[in-house]
């Protein structure tokens, strides 16, 4: 795509095909893993810590600050993968052939990766306390399953239905603590319910990212994205790849920084 500017010079925006998305958030998914399993649970040893006396360590030892400085600003990268896993999730869910196999893909690789998540995120085999961000994206899909169902619907009981179905999701990953679960499910409504108002989704998409504050960036790529599927790598590559990052950086987190 190509436009001219004020003084006659052309200049292109780049065609980002699903692929490309696929591929920026998986590899910011992994920096976002290694500041976390790496960096602050295998070498700061986040969780030993109270918050005032890892604000004295913090003080007191500047290689120490340099890991936690680090370690953040991998995370703020990560916050990039969010809102293009939301945007995806909506362009699977509205082109998919087969909505259950579809589910049912997400909802497995969900399963399988639990243990992984759990063991990169708290150095335990099984830990209850948080769910990974597949769970949030098997929650997304069966809220865009009943969204649908309103679909094309006006009034007020239609707008009652589908403010209903969003906060019964917002519900479930707030219940569940799943990754990224709030974030996931306000945006992936958004990307839904306002699919042709490209501004509107697009501004709205941007203030909910702000609780990544990275995130909006992504909108960019988003932007760029020709409609392109023809994937040159395998779905399943990319379902594989979340919880075997996952369980290689929890394993090297776990037993080489001991």
């Amino acid at each position: 795509m190509q436009n001219v500017g004020k003084r006659g010079v052309i200049w292109k925006i780049p065609d980002v095909t699903a692929d490309g998305l696929k591929i920026f958030a998986c590899i910011a998914m992994l920096v976002q893993s290694i500041g976390i399993t790496i960096i602050e649970k295998g070498m700061i040893h986040l969780d030993q810590y109270t918050q005032a006396e890892l604000s004295q360590a913090l003080g007191e030892d500047s290689h120490l600050m340099v890991l936690a400085g680090i370690g953040s600003v991998l995370q703020l990268v990560g916050g990039l993968a969010v809102p293009i896993f939301a945007f995806l999730l909506v362009e699977g869910f509205r082109r998919t052939s087969s909505y259950r196999k579809y589910l049912i893909s997400v909802f497995l690789v969900a399963l399988l990766s639990e243990i992984p998540y759990d063991l990169a995120n708290s150095q335990k085999w099984i830990d209850w306390t948080s769910q990974n961000a597949l769970v949030s994206m098997s929650i997304c899909l069966l809220m865009l399953y009943f969204l649908r169902i309103f679909e094309g619907g006006r009034g007020v009981f239609y707008g009652i239905a589908k403010f209903v179905i969003v906060l019964c999701a917002v519900i479930w990953v707030s219940m569940l603590r799943a990754q990224a679960g709030l974030c996931m499910v306000l945006l992936t409504a958004v990307f839904y319910l306002f699919y042709k108002r490209i501004v509107l989704k697009t501004v709205l998409g941007i203030v909910i990212s702000l609780l990544y504050i990275t995130a909006p960036l992504s909108f960019y790529g988003i932007g760029c994205y020709n409609e392109k599927r023809k994937d040159k790598i395998s779905k399943y590559v990319y379902y594989a790849f979340y919880p075997l990052h996952l369980l290689v950086l929890g394993v090297i987190g776990k037993y080489l920084f001991l």
